[in-house]
């Protein structure tokens, strides 16, 4: 049997990336904010600028004075630095302080903006069936989005600034080495501006070579990052899990767990130092030659007696402008590279979210519909999974307003795959499922979600005058046999670890007993209970819900006076799975593959 076809996802380049990071900042009001900050530090550089160009042209009146031991002079001349040097203290503040108020507002934009398409219905669900780009998403919006805006913020300011500086002091070493003519072997050769051309050559060469020595960090911060957020995962999950691995004693396996992910992030640590350490050979190389670079270019002019020592001082000071102008990208290139790595990140992340609307585009969907009647209807049903197909045993099933019906099959089937199908969060197969018109059905998973509020606000969702009602809260309470928490409705917690999960889905049926919705669906959540407790719970659903239509997705094991029909759930023989999609060029790996453990015996 050939292997399954997968989706293709073409991999994003850096002009997608960039498009994506525009769309992100474009639909947010806080971009406005930086673009005013942007303007203002825009303009404090263009200050600084001219304030070094005062500089420059200080050095040769201060170097001059010191030659003629012209002491009046000097001591002015240090009045005028102190003056030009205090306005540049001040440009500097006022520049750190903008930088560190676009980086804020940048972190604001990209991560609102990376949750709320992470928040869109159905989208963090589908994310996590995309193959390794849904892997560890939390580390995306909350350590990837804030080091790129640090990373873009630094960066972009310092090559606006380096630009403007160059503008700035080209023309002074233009002009200090405008009229120069070389003798060489009795010809004269004039090279208009040459410390300019000088300056130009050097630093292109330097970035050429930190450009090549260099670029491997893009892809070894990439891996380095895909590998903390591995290693942050396992822990994140060790830690959740930790009672069932003290029980199962699996301390050892986890830890060999942990070992790897460590080895793993350590390797990729060590491959990005290497790199690192061969572009210091070049950066530091270049750093000395710079030391003597400057007055070795100029030195013809100063011997030819063309310029004064501090006209000398003053085209040094140009020439080290220009040429700090031109080398900003050999400073930066390991920024840069982590630059890249980060956006990729982010970026793939974001165009990952946008896709999962259409992820699987090719196969078939199943078709959504509302029946006027108020009944729920399946119609050839068949749910695709990357595990096979599965389906009904009856084509043609309608369930009336107020029937009780138990729907099982045996394991590996898909009773959770159709549990989502009907909730809408899974939407590849084909055939029909038709909901009752005008009817909001309550979803009771396995695993119930209450946020970190208050227990009167996790009791009741939606009327903020039922939430008042503490008699009735408490009786539901009561009646689930959650007596303990009835001191507990004005406390927040995060009660999914206070609770254990027994009670947690007892406090999901408790809120159900306070809704009353008129269709309820349930994923194998009284699967767990004894019969006692099963009991109690039908025993609360006849009660205070005798019109609610239920469809309960279980093992068949409850009472049957309550469900008094039966549906089966089936895998189809010979049915084509759901061909997974392929990841985009730079997501994360998947963790590496453990081997097998041995089975040992588990306390339940």
């Amino acid at each position: 049997m050939n292997a399954p076809e997968t989706t293709e996802i073409q991999a994003s380049s850096l002009s997608d990336q960039l498009a994506t990071m525009r769309q992100a900042l474009a639909g947010s009001p806080i971009t406005r904010r930086i673009a005013w900050a942007s303007a203002a530090i825009l303009a404090v550089i263009v200050a600084t600028s001219f304030g070094q160009i005062l500089l420059n042209r200080w050095n040769q009146p201060f170097y001059d004075a010191i030659q003629r031991r012209d002491v009046a002079e000097f001591l002015h001349q240090l009045v005028v630095f102190a003056a030009i040097a205090g306005g540049l203290i001040l440009l500097n503040i006022a520049q750190q302080w903008l930088n560190q108020r676009i980086k804020l507002r940048l972190r604001e934009v990209l991560t609102t903006d990376l949750i709320e398409e992470w928040m869109r219905p159905n989208r963090a669900f589908r994310l996590t069936h995309a193959g390794a780009i849904g892997v560890n998403p939390d580390q995306r919006m909350q350590q990837d989005a804030g080091h790129l805006s640090d990373l873009t913020t630094g960066l972009a300011i310092g090559f606006v600034q380096a630009l403007i500086l160059l503008v700035s002091f080209v023309g002074v070493l233009w002009t200090l080495s405008a009229g120069f003519v070389f003798h060489l072997a009795g010809h004269s050769i004039a090279i208009p501006g040459y410390m300019v051309w000088a300056a130009f050559l050097y630093a292109g060469l330097a970035s050429l070579i930190s450009w090549l020595v260099g670029r491997p960090l893009i892809e070894l911060n990439s891996d380095r990052y895909t590998r903390e957020a591995e290693l942050r995962h396992s822990m994140v999950r060790v830690n959740e899990h930790i009672d069932a691995i003290a029980l199962a004693d699996g301390e050892g396996q986890e830890k060999k767990r942990l070992s790897l992910d460590l080895g793993a992030v350590l390797t990729a640590m060590m491959r990005i130092y290497t790199a690192q350490i061969n572009l210091a050979w070049v950066t530091d190389t270049y750093g000395w030659i710079t030391v003597v670079a400057p007055i070795l270019v100029a030195a013809p002019v100063y011997f030819a007696g063309d310029i004064s020592f501090g006209g000398l001082m003053m085209a040094v000071g140009a020439f080290n402008q220009v040429h700090s102008s031109l080398k900003w990208f050999v400073n930066n290139i390991g920024a840069i590279a982590d630059w890249r790595a980060t956006l990729m990140r982010v970026a793939d992340f974001r165009l990952a979210l946008t896709e999962t609307d259409t992820l699987h585009g090719a196969e078939g969907h199943i078709e959504l519909a509302e029946n006027a009647d108020g009944s729920m209807s399946f119609e050839g049903l068949e749910i695709k999974s990357p595990d096979g197909c599965t389906r009904l045993t009856e084509d043609h099933v309608r369930i009336k307003p107020g029937e009780h019906v138990l729907v099982s099959g045996d394991p590996g089937t898909g009773k959770t795959l159709f549990f989502r199908a009907l909730a809408g969060l899974w939407p590849w197969g084909s055939g029909r499922i038709g909901m009752p018109k005008g009817e909001t059905p309550v979803f009771i998973p396995r695993t119930p979600y209450f946020p970190p509020a208050p227990l009167r606000e996790v009791l009741v969702r939606s009327s903020d005058e039922a939430r008042k009602d503490d008699a009735a809260l408490k009786a539901a309470l009561g009646e689930m046999g959650l007596d303990h928490l009835a001191g507990s409705l004005d406390r927040s917690a995060r009660w999914e670890h206070e609770l254990n999960d027994d009670e947690q889905r007892l406090l999901a049926f408790a809120r159900l007993g306070l809704e009353k919705p008129r269709w309820i669906v349930i994923d194998e959540a009284l699967d767990t209970f004894d019969g006692a407790t099963v009991k109690r719970i039908l025993a609360m659903l006849e009660k205070r819900l005798p019109e609610a239509a239920v469809v309960n997705i279980g093992r068949g094991l409850h009472n049957h006076a309550f469900f008094p029909r039966a549906l089966n759930i089936v895998k189809r023989e010979g049915g084509e799975p759901l061909r997974p999609p392929r990841m985009r060029a730079g997501a994360i790996e998947p963790p590496p593959a453990m081997p097998k453990r041995k089975k040992a015996a588990s306390s339940v």
